[in-house]
């Protein structure tokens, strides 16, 4: 159900003061207020958090190939709303969605030739602020071609700045995070968001994007001491960032703010600023857990036929799930040739890549039979350049075999034509009942709400990389995570790595990999981070009557409710997740072992059960030791 109140808004003032135009919004509970002027050198803004400002004055501006959008400017009058949205997510943190939010639209218009007309859209929310630049239907102007976006975010003093840097644009936005402060950043400098920022105070601000639709995607640079977002550009070439025809308009800049570092990870802001669901039958959208025996090595046990890719090998898979409440099985690959034809080396498209034709010997029409007998989902992983241009008739075939989704990887850019090729694999995807996760990709913007047949994006190094990885991933590196990317979304990790061992012993292995953190670590990150498609990496008997298993069998991936418990970054979090009547809690930490008080505070009044997994005293020397205990 969706519900909309627009009426006047109120704590939002103009004035006009020695000829220049001043413009507020606050956001519904006060605490936020977004300040607009135009002066004689550019539009200029700011946000002040609980009277305190976090963005100085900080110019906006547009570079086309017919000119600067900046000076010679005059404002219209804006129009305000004043809004109450409730909506109903089928894959999120939260289910039920209420957002209220203050809105301001402020029309610019150059008072010299071309005339240019752009709507500067701001929407203050009680845990944040975004805006977005309109390009609304004009004469003289019907197309734009945009060379540069100086957004610019001015910030105050010198925050603590958590970031994933990077070299250029091509990237999956696979990286270790840093921690330094504003000052110490270098000039341009890609960073990649979301990016958090801890001020003075206790207050956090989080950079990032949402609906990022036939755009480019944006990075942060601090370019002569100021923080202003950079577009990736089109492939082939530098200058040209985005082409499109109006009425357009571009993603909104989000400023997520709060004096506690939780409310960030609990905000739905993203979803709220992305257009309502265009999937009319929802039915067939399951989320769930899926395997994933790349990650492992395609391990089977001693067998009567021989391992690869063939039925049988995925036969032993698909009766795993089924025994223990796994809803997918994902055909991979077996010894580095991906289950379809292709020439390429290793997973790199050839000239004669089919994703329409199995290998010999793999009849994806038997295998999703018989996993449809055991009510268990299969679904595959392709390489985005080889499914692109096979694209209608591939899923169309898909659908008639009966996968239920599958992984597009190697995508590796947020130019607009990439954003426009994987808005494209969803909208298509959803029309042949078929959910997509995107490795190899950019963050989250929220889409989510929009085709909620996306289930989740990498954009982050995780434990695929202990295959070859010789330092290892290790809990100092997954404490990043809710604190940065998870704050965009959906997170795949690569979760279910069964074999932890002390830091001194560990190798990489491509085989069987090995863990760095403790097994009730492992656990717990299933409730920590948001995925709506855990992976369950390992192989089956790496699982069965193994301590721990038990919770990864009953553990949902999507949830009525989230809340965050306790937190500090880059140390530790302990997060709530409640689906019907049942709560998981999740606590991680660093490499210091540490007790919290966790108050109860978000349960209802009752009776309840507690099944408590915790590390076991010898978990340093062995790290798979945990201990379980029952409480009321």
């Amino acid at each position: 159900m969706l519900k909309l109140l627009s009426t006047i808004a109120l704590s939002i003032w103009l004035s006009n003061v020695i000829g220049q135009i001043n413009i507020q919004l606050t956001s519904p509970d006060d605490n936020i207020v977004f300040s607009f002027k135009l002066t004689n050198a550019s539009p200029v803004y700011s946000v002040m958090f609980k009277g305190k400002m976090i963005v100085d004055n900080s110019p906006l501006s547009l570079q086309f190939d017919n000119g600067k959008f900046e000076n010679n400017l005059q404002v219209n009058k804006p129009v305000f709303r004043d809004t109450i949205e409730d909506y109903e997510l089928v894959v999120g943190k939260t289910k039920s969605v209420h957002a209220h939010y203050k809105e301001v639209t402020i029309p610019l218009e150059e008072t010299k030739a071309p005339g240019r007309k752009i709507n500067i859209v701001v929407r203050a929310f009680d845990d944040g602020i975004a805006f977005r630049y309109e390009y609304p239907q004009q004469q003289n102007w019907s197309a734009y071609t945009l060379l540069d976006e100086h957004t610019t975010f001015n910030l105050a003093g010198n925050p603590v700045v958590h970031t994933l840097f990077l070299p250029n644009y091509t990237s999956s936005h696979e990286g270790y995070y840093s921690t330094l402060t504003l000052n110490e950043i270098k000039e341009d400098t890609l960073m990649d968001m979301p990016t958090l920022f801890e001020f003075p105070g206790n207050v956090y601000l989080a950079i990032t994007e949402a609906a990022l639709l036939d755009y480019a995607g944006m990075y942060l640079v601090k370019h002569n001491g100021v923080l202003r977002g950079i577009l990736s550009p089109l492939p082939n070439q530098s200058d040209i960032k985005v082409k499109a025809v109006l009425p357009h308009h571009s993603p909104w800049r989000v400023l997520m703010l709060s004096d506690r570092v939780g409310a960030l990870i609990e905000s739905n802001i993203l979803t709220n600023l992305n257009g309502p669901c265009k999937i009319k039958d929802v039915s067939w959208l399951k989320p769930g857990k899926t395997t994933f025996p790349w990650w492992n090595g395609n391990v089977t046990p001693d067998t009567n036929f021989a391992p690869g890719n063939n039925f049988e090998t995925n036969k032993y898979y698909i009766d795993f799930c089924a025994r223990n409440n796994i809803e997918y099985h994902s055909v991979v690959e077996y010894g580095l040739h991906q289950w379809y034809m292709d020439d390429g080396i290793p997973f790199e498209p050839g000239p004669h890549s089919d994703v329409t034709t199995p290998v010999p010997g793999l009849d994806m029409q038997e295998i999703c039979d018989y996993a449809k007998k055991l009510s268990v989902g299969i679904r595959v992983w392709v390489h985005w350049a080889a499914l692109y241009p096979k694209l209608d008739t591939a899923f169309a075939l898909f659908e008639k075999w009966g996968l239920k989704g599958m992984m597009v990887d190697f995508m590796d850019r947020d130019d607009q034509e990439m954003v426009n090729i994987q808005t494209e694999i969803l909208q298509k995807a959803a029309a042949h009942h078929l959910h997509i996760q995107f490795h190899g990709a950019y963050k989250p913007t929220g889409l989510s709400r929009t085709y909620p047949n996306e289930f989740t994006r990498e954009g982050t190094l995780n434990y695929e990389s202990n295959k070859w990885n010789e330092e290892g991933l290790s809990p100092d590196h997954d404490i990043n995570m809710p604190f940065t990317r998870m704050l965009a979304g959906s997170t795949d990790y690569h979760l279910g790595g069964f074999r932890a061992v002390p830091k001194v012993k560990y190798k990489t292995q491509y085989t069987r990999p090995l863990m760095i953190g403790t097994r009730c670590h492992m656990l717990a990150m299933y409730v920590v981070l948001e995925n709506y498609l855990q992976m369950v990496c390992d192989y089956p008997e790496a699982y069965e009557g193994q301590p721990g298993f038990e919770f990864i069998k009953e553990i949902p991936t999507v949830w009525d409710e989230t809340k965050v418990v306790d937190a500090k970054t880059g140390e530790y979090i302990a997060i709530a997740r409640r689906k019907n009547d049942e709560w998981y809690v999740g606590i991680i930490t660093n490499h210091e072992a540490r007790q919290i008080t966790i108050p109860l505070t978000f349960l209802n009044q009752g009776k309840y059960t507690a099944e408590i997994y915790t590390d076991a005293n010898d978990s340093v020397a062995n790290p798979n030791h945990l201990v379980t205990n029952l409480g009321l």
